[in-house]
C-alpha cells in the first residue's frame, strides 16, 4: 500500500470517529437512537468521504511530508 492510500485510510478512520464521537454527544443531549444499523451505515459514508476527500486534496495540494532542507 502506499504512503497515500495509508494516510487516506487513516483520515477516514479519523472522520467515522468524529462522527461516533458526535452521535454520542447526541445522545448524551437527549437525542433518539435510530439504531445500529443505519448508525453503521452513516458512519461507512462518512469514512469513504472523508478517505476519497483527502486523497483528492493531498493529490491536488501536493505531499507537505518532504523536509525543510529538500524543498530547496
Amino acid at each position: 500500500m502506499t504512503t497515500r492510500g495509508r494516510s487516506a485510510l487513516l483520515w477516514g478512520a479519523i472522520g467515522a470517529l468524529a462522527f461516533l464521537t458526535l452521535h454520542g454527544a447526541y445522545l448524551l443531549a437527549g437525542g433518539a437512537f435510530l439504531g445500529a444499523l443505519p448508525i453503521a451505515g452513516v458512519t461507512t459514508l462518512v469514512f469513504g468521504a472523508t478517505a476519497i476527500a483527502s486523497d483528492y486534496v493531498e493529490r491536488r495540494l501536493g505531499r507537505f511530508d518532504r523536509r525543510a532542507d529538500e524543498r530547496r
